[in-house]
């Protein structure tokens, strides 16, 4: 065994084949649209270092971010062809770093159309950019009076060439919203007076909407790491991630023994109870107290007890001795329990699930170039 997966307390695997071939799937998935990826949260948790050059390696050219930090720490792992896009725009008074690193701004307000305008025009040189408009998620975007405005002064658009005319869709994993009809309406609108203009409207479940809602640029990020992009149908897309942890020691109960902080759960006969090395300090959260299930072979052990800062209790009762040693691991997230299923019994999605895997995971990866 390798001796840092022996020190820790989980074993987290991270299938970097499985994204490329993902990545493949939503390239065919959209049609004649170039196909981006969104990397920001350390590619969902996985390993932005890791993912980003395997997304290159497989062809991929246009990289979003969420914030500076995270653009700054992936450009050394990207192609210097490779495109990176900080959905959050600069942080005011930060516009010359993304400059001297090789990133280009998503501009959401007017604030930060100016001071990009400001540094082009310090620069004597045209800096272009992604504008993003808000079509009803009432998040991010100009609003319809400051995209207005920029509209109305032609120096932005000399000195900030447009990339691509961006918006986001709220509801696209539930394909029969009405809200996906309304945002397209409205991007459609703002398209019309720019038909000069590139266009992004897609994120992972809207390139399953349809090419109406494709254009030129589609925006992929959970899907690409296994997550599911259509509510209520089968996934399309292979599972990316497995997660083992490992059993500290395991004992024998009573009935009317209790398991756990709170005393949340007591044992109605004898059982037999293993203590595992992960807690909500690794992003297995607290919600999954009394409801998660390990596997064992195969063998569900159910979660019992609540679900503490480093560890997990699970009933391991009528599974041989010997796979319950200390030691041994069982799969918390694998072939028999997906991310998106743990995130159903813990009330959540399989984002955040993702994005929560901790730092203290042993962190293992297949492939990749």
């Amino acid at each position: 065994m390798n001796p840092q997966a022996a020190h820790a307390g989980a074993i987290l695997t991270v299938n970097l084949d499985a994204i490329r071939s993902n990545y493949r799937l939503l390239r065919q998935q959209a049609g004649k649209a170039a196909c981006a990826a969104a990397v920001k949260a350390n590619a969902y948790g996985l390993g932005a270092d890791k993912v980003g050059p395997a997304l290159a390696a497989e062809g991929c050219r246009h990289f979003f971010v969420a914030h500076l930090d995270e653009g700054i720490a992936l450009r050394p792992h990207l192609p210097a062809t490779a495109d990176i896009f900080v959905l959050h725009g600069a942080p005011p008074g930060t516009e010359r770093e993304l400059i001297a690193h090789g990133l280009t701004p998503v501009l959401n307000s007017l604030q930060q159309i100016a001071a990009w305008h400001a540094l082009a025009q310090t620069l004597q040189r045209p800096l272009p950019a992604i504008f993003q408009v808000d079509t009803g998620m009432s998040r991010m975007g100009l609003p319809a009076a400051e995209a207005e405005a920029w509209l109305a002064n032609p120096a932005f658009m000399e000195s900030i060439p447009p990339l691509f005319l961006m918006s986001h869709l709220a509801c696209a994993e539930h394909q029969g919203h009405p809200m996906n009809a309304s945002q397209l309406a409205r991007f459609l609108a703002w398209r019309r007076r720019l038909p000069q203009i590139a266009a992004s409207l897609a994120n992972s479940s809207g390139i399953f909407l349809g090419p109406d809602y494709q254009f030129d640029l589609v925006r992929p990020g959970a899907a690409l790491y296994g997550i599911a992009p259509v509510a209520g149908a089968a996934n399309p897309l292979q599972p990316v991630v497995a997660l083992h942890g490992r059993i500290i020691q395991s004992r024998t109960i009573q009935r009317g023994d209790h398991v756990g902080y709170g005393i949340s759960y007591s044992a109605s006969e004898e059982r037999q109870i293993a203590t595992v090395g992960v807690g909500y300090a690794d992003g297995w959260l607290r919600s999954m107290s009394n409801r998660g299930i390990a596997f064992i072979d195969g063998q569900p052990a159910p979660m019992v007890g609540t679900v503490s800062m480093d560890s997990i209790t699970i009933d391991v009762t009528g599974i041989a001795a010997e796979r319950v040693q200390a030691g041994a691991t069982v799969e918390l997230i694998g072939p028999h329990r997906s991310a998106d299923q743990v995130a159903q019994l813990a009330g959540s999605i399989g984002y955040e699930i993702l994005t929560d895997l901790g730092r203290r995971y042993h962190r293992e990866y297949i492939g990749g170039l």
